[in-house]
């Protein structure tokens, strides 16, 4: 009895500051923008008007809004896809393909994602530059005219998504690479016996062997690219050209804290909230699959 006593209050020793802290830091937070994405205030005084879902309703007729949804959801395709593909690709070839300087090659696809957003951004910004820039200067000898590379409309998401593709891409080939290595050698073995190409093994045994791993970093991948756009936009372009390149979370933060429109900036708030939940839920739904034991 006294040993269950002590066991249950060392679970409670341990649960219970992070409980605390979790309802302190993203619990009353979170309840505190839905609550006042429900008012009209500018951020800075003292007087809150109750405007009820007015904010929700103006934002369906915003142009801006609706530009930062549609450049917000292309670049989670653009970057999701590409980032994924190219990891397990990656991870595939180090792990089964008998390759010197592997670790060498783990180590430098792993190095933009120890570097911060402000430096990966730089070193960007320096190669898209439309005067010196490494690109252009490739251009250039092919006679080509200069490209502007953050200037274009019409190209500058795709340079945004290049950068978060090259920062994100060898953490997840990493922990794709360290799944792939658990898969007994044995079903390659058998596999290759019964004539199956590199090809069919991926698709037929590794994929599905490493399957909760690819779903759950899916998952997480997607919702932090969201806040990851939004470093990238501001540290790149501020959103421009002509809104060419805001986001969500950019939007966000210039309508309660530039504009001072902080009730419409927590309805924005309550918008990127409910469509990453509900992004999650249908990533988890596609993704649902039957685990497979060794």
């Amino acid at each position: 009895m006294k040993k269950g006593r002590r066991r249950a209050g060392f679970l409670a020793m341990c649960v219970v500051p992070a409980t605390v802290l979790f309802i302190i830091f993203m619990i009353i937070p979170t309840f505190n923008v839905f609550r006042m994405s429900l008012y009209k205030w500018g951020g800075y005084s003292n007087k809150k008007t109750f405007v009820g879902l007015e904010n929700f309703a103006k934002l369906m007729d915003d142009s801006k809004f609706l530009q930062s949804f549609q450049n917000t959801l292309l670049l989670i395709v653009i970057v999701t896809v590409v980032t994924m593909g190219l990891a397990l690709i990656f991870a595939a070839i180090l792990t089964r393909e008998k390759i010197k300087g592997q670790n060498f090659f783990r180590v430098v696809f792993y190095i933009p994602n120890i570097l911060s957003v402000v430096i990966i951004s730089a070193i960007f910004s320096a190669i898209y530059d439309a005067n010196n820039g490494m690109l252009n200067s490739i251009i250039s000898i092919f006679k080509g005219d200069p490209v502007y590379w953050l200037g274009d409309q019409k190209i500058v998401i795709f340079s945004l998504a290049a950068a978060m593709i090259w920062q994100a891409i060898g953490y997840y080939m990493v922990m794709y690479m360290a799944s792939m290595a658990s898969v007994p050698v044995s079903l390659y073995e058998s596999s290759a016996l019964d004539g199956a190409t590199k090809m069919q093994q991926f698709f037929q045994i590794t994929l599905p062997m490493i399957w909760t791993n690819i779903r759950t970093t899916l998952t997480f991948f997607i919702i932090s690219s969201i806040n990851l756009s939004f470093l990238f936009v501001k540290a790149m372009t501020s959103g421009g050209p002509d809104g060419s390149t805001e986001v969500f979370l950019s939007y966000m933060y210039k309508q309660a804290y530039t504009n001072s429109s902080y009730g419409y900036g927590m309805a924005i708030g309550v918008i990127i909230f409910i469509f990453s939940f509900g992004l999650s839920a249908i990533v988890n739904a596609i993704t649902k699959r039957e685990a497979i034991d060794l």
